[in-house]
């Protein structure tokens, strides 16, 4: 290999510095090589040997390749690995060079943009992300999928940015420059992300890249004309593609715009906590793996797209559940379809594959074979009564010209390549089969001369036979030599042999090179000129696709209704969710054989009852109801059948959910923190018709300090002026069980459990009134806990319990102010019947914190404070008594904190 000073590598350092984010693949004769840090980098993820060339020179460059046949192996392996891959490939034949062979960049791939089959995933949508911050809180976010040709934007604020990074999961998301550390700090540093330069997130210059990549004067046909932030992402991802040598981008026929106001909100926290498209542990299941019986890749991709944007239009949601009414109802439709769909390829993204000319031959007969399953489909839906299935089947575009010309001029058995011949069927074109008869029938032809010269020389072993370095010639051996004729020409003596060649044979061998190199070419015009003729059809076959997904999908909601005994649940503009022996999808089919899921119902009405309180011990199955009614909701307004003897879903706009605990280490923040922080975004995000599931808020904090947290939290809820959220509100506070008598829209449930022998059955059934035990011993000894671990804990608890009744005995005996005349206090800030103690010293000038708490509480208007003011007010005592030591020296001194 050359210096880092020869032509080649001065060529090499050119071209890497023209993208300098990428590793280089670099086209060395038939290796694509790496070299510097790429090769390090490269060896290390192909694991693939990486050496040094230069003798120990100081121009010594690591090196690192693989054989260019060897690309479809090797680029997924780099892409996968957050890799952007430059490939730069030969642009001449080096036969035919003078001097270094010219080479240049014909592709660059990034794990956001790539057709490599290797590198996507059928089932789901690749796409590459753009998001521009603007003033404040605002922000704008596209997407592309550039194998389908979907190209969507958004803005918002950033929270809504962020739920559709969480929805869509982007492969690659670009950001400007100044931006990157602003990106990180909002959404984390898990994306894999590309900053570009500023300039291509400008709004003015992103307009005009829009308008004329889709041909138009303006954006208002697109609905995004007043979105600036969103045409500055739009804009910045058309120029990524440009930057990276893709320029044939027919296929991206629009823009859409994604209306917050059309779908479910749904927060990254409830996305991750109902594990709607992945699980949160390695052996979970998420929602989807249930639900998909998808038999198309664009009906999969398309699934993903509803499960996380459910619709909140009442009329849409009926029209997707008319169609699975109908279907269910209709076996033989449903069964016919099924059979019909299984036979569609991956239309979208072969088409897509049409328009940037990246098809080879049998993905154009796959696609002109799909196209042939779509007539059979068209034909059973338009007999269907339904007329929504008869509306659908009016979309599809049957294309029978260009499909009938893709399978009458390729051959069926095509190769993958277009290089080597072999694509073409015989009768397409008179000069290819005159051309192909020359080509191909040569041996006969040698046959014919092999026999006619060993006759006429009486050499009877004579052969004929061809090697790339003389071609053609005839073999004699040498106890024929003397036979051989005078106008025979020696090209080659071996041990036992000598070679020959005659005019004859090396004129039909130049007919022959001649014929194969016209044949070759010609093959390859006509395909290609078949594939322009295709591109024609990219709007047709892609509206097919879109027809072809929506009605898959509303196939397999019929399947999984059939199949897991869902019914149509009754959408509509009420603000009532009651659902009759409700499931969950996903753990009734995680049980084992014979073991039923137990249902159960919840009725949840805003002006009635609207909170409820479910306490119950742990391991009783209160998570798995909570995430139920969310999960049931969701399936209703994605215009599935649910899991239920019935259900009637009153439209919901929000669904939020605080399920589960677990730390951010990583961003310095405690399993307490990120509780609060997402029940922070739920309480500053209500709205009317929000569906609010918590489980367990307050557990990662003291006792006090949750029962504090918990019951403001409820009375939040409660008493919020314009947002009557309905909510499950799950806890092992059994004080909590109070706030019913207080707030006429809160009822207590519990999740029943029998005790008996000294050992505990869990019902999971739901039922009226408050549990008063947490059972959280059972649950230790059923965990496996050693026995003497479990027998000191009751030993504690129950001596625990003692000192908690003399001490209410001590209490009541002295009513304080507040418990002397509760309607002293508002509602909303009723004591907490569980009061902290805080104990004083002899004086409190030894203890200057309890002085600065004292001063604190002083300066409290009790009966103006708000929940929220109430929590803050918490905290800041917490932190004053941090500063010093309270030590206990004086009993009953308490400090009633307010919540």
């Amino acid at each position: 290999m050359a210096h880092a000073d020869t032509p080649l590598m001065k060529q090499y350092y050119r071209i890497k510095a023209e993208h300098p984010g990428a590793l280089l693949l670099f086209r060395v004769g038939d290796f694509y090589e790496t070299f510097g840090d790429d090769a390090v980098k490269a060896a290390r993820i192909l694991d693939i040997t990486l050496t040094k060339r230069g003798n120990g020179s100081a121009a010594e460059t690591a090196l690192a390749g693989f054989p260019h046949h060897a690309l479809d192996t090797y680029l997924p392996r780099l892409v996968r690995a957050g890799e952007r891959v430059a490939i730069c490939d030969q642009l001449e034949d080096p036969k035919f060079a003078k001097g270094i062979v010219k080479r240049g960049v014909t592709e660059l791939v990034s794990p956001g943009v790539s057709f490599n089959d290797q590198v996507l995933t059928t089932r789901r949508n690749n796409y590459l992300a753009a998001v521009a911050f603007g003033k404040q809180d605002a922000a704008g976010i596209a997407f592309l999928d550039i194998t389908t040709g979907e190209f969507l934007t958004a803005q918002g604020d950033r929270t809504y940015v962020g739920k559709l990074l969480q929805s869509f999961q982007p492969a690659e998301v670009l950001v400007g420059k100044p931006q990157r550390a602003d990106f990180v700090a909002t959404y984390g540093a898990d994306h894999c992300l590309h900053a570009m330069e500023d300039w291509a997130f400008q709004p003015d210059s992103a307009y005009e890249r829009l308008t004329q990549h889709f041909r138009t004067t303006s954006l208002k046909g697109f609905g995004v004309e007043n979105l600036p932030l969103g045409i500055a992402a739009a804009g910045a991802v058309l120029q990524y593609l440009h930057d990276n040598q893709h320029r044939e981008l027919h296929h991206i026929g629009a823009l859409a715009r994604l209306e917050e106001d059309k779908y479910v909100w749904l927060d990254r926290f409830t996305i991750r906590n109902l594990e709607l498209i992945e699980a949160q542990h390695p052996e979970g299941v998420p929602l989807i793996q249930v639900l998909d019986q998808t038999l198309t890749p664009m009906g999969a991709r398309l699934l993903r797209k509803w499960i996380v944007l459910p619709l909140k239009d009442v009329a849409q949601i009926r029209r997707r559940q008319d169609t699975v009414a109908a279907l269910v109802e209709d076996p033989d439709t449903l069964d016919e379809l099924t059979l019909h769909l299984r036979q569609i390829n991956d239309l979208e993204r072969l088409i897509s594959k049409v328009a940037v000319r990246r098809v080879n031959p049998r993905e154009l007969l796959v696609l002109a074979r799909s196209l042939d399953a779509i007539a059979p489909v068209k034909e059973r839906l338009m007999r269907s009564p339904v007329p929504v299935l008869q509306r659908t089947a009016e979309q599809l575009v049957l294309c029978e010209l260009i499909r009938e010309e893709i399978k009458t001029r390729i051959r069926p058995d095509a190769p993958l390549l277009t290089t080597g011949g072999g694509i073409i069927a015989e009768g397409v074109h008179p000069r290819l089969d005159e051309l192909r008869s020359m080509a191909f029938s040569g041996k006969d032809y040698l046959l014919n001369l092999q026999q006619r010269e060993a006759q006429a020389t009486g050499i009877g072993s004579l052969k004929v036979a061809f090697n790339k370095v003389f071609g053609y010639y005839l073999e004699v051996s040498n106890a024929h030599k003397n036979k051989v004729p005078a106008d025979w020409i020696r090209k080659q003596t071996l041990v036992n042999a000598e070679r020959y060649i005659t005019p004859e044979l090396k004129e039909y061998e130049e007919k022959i090179l001649h014929a194969e190199e016209e044949l070759f070419a010609l093959e390859q015009q006509i395909f290609t000129d078949l594939v322009s003729a295709t591109v024609d059809y990219v709007g047709q076959i892609q509206q097919n696709a879109r027809a072809l997904g929506v009605i898959d999908c509303l196939v397999s909601f019929a399947q999984t209704a059939r199949k897991n005994r869902y019914v149509k649940p009754t959408v509509n503009d009420e603000r009532v969710l009651t659902i009759s022996a409700g499931r969950h999808p996903v753990i009734e089919r995680q049980l084992p054989a014979g073991e039923q899921y137990v249902p159960n119902d919840v009725h949840l009405d805003p002006d009635e009852q609207q909170v409820i309180i479910i306490t119950g011990p742990n391991m009783a199955g209160k998570s798995a109801l909570l995430r139920q009614t969310a999960l049931i909701a969701l399936l209703a307004q994605i215009g599935s059948f649910v899991p239920a003897e019935a259900a009637t879903v009153g439209i919901v706009d929000k669904i939020f959910t605080r399920v589960g605990a677990s730390d951010n280490l990583s961003r310095g923040e405690s399993t307490f923190m990120v509780e609060m922080t997402e029940t922070a975004s739920i309480l500053n995000n209500l709205s009317d018709r929000s569906l609010v599931l918590m489980d367990e808020i307050g557990r990662g904090t003291s006792t006090y300090d949750g029962i504090s947290i918990a019951w403001a939290i409820v009375e939040h809820l409660h008493n919020a002026p314009r947002a009557r959220a309905r909510t499950l509100f799950a806890t092992h506070y059994h004080e909590l069980n109070q706030l019913a008598d207080d707030l006429p829209r809160v009822r207590n449930f519990n999740v029943s459990v029998r005790e008996t022998g000294g050992k505990v059955l869990f019902l999971r059934k739901l039922q009226p009134g408050g549990s008063e035990h947490s059972f959280g011993i059972h649950v230790a000894r059923l965990a496996g806990m050693p026995a003497p671990v479990v027998a000191r804990a009751a030993e504690i608890m129950h001596h625990l319990e003692q000192e908690k009744v003399a001490a209410t005995d001590a209490d009541t005996s002295t009513p304080t102010d507040a418990e002397a005349a509760p309607g002293a206090l508002a509602p909303k800030t009723r004591a907490v019947s569980y009061a902290v103690q805080v104990v004083s010293p002899p004086t409190p000038a030894d203890d200057p914190a309890l002085e600065r708490v004292r001063t604190a509480l002083d300066a409290v208007d009790i009966n103006s404070l708000t929940p929220v003011a109430a929590l803050l007010k918490l905290n800041e005592l917490q932190l004053l008594l941090r500063e010093g030591t309270v030590q206990s020296t004086k009993k009953g001194k308490k400090i009633a904190v307010e919540a």
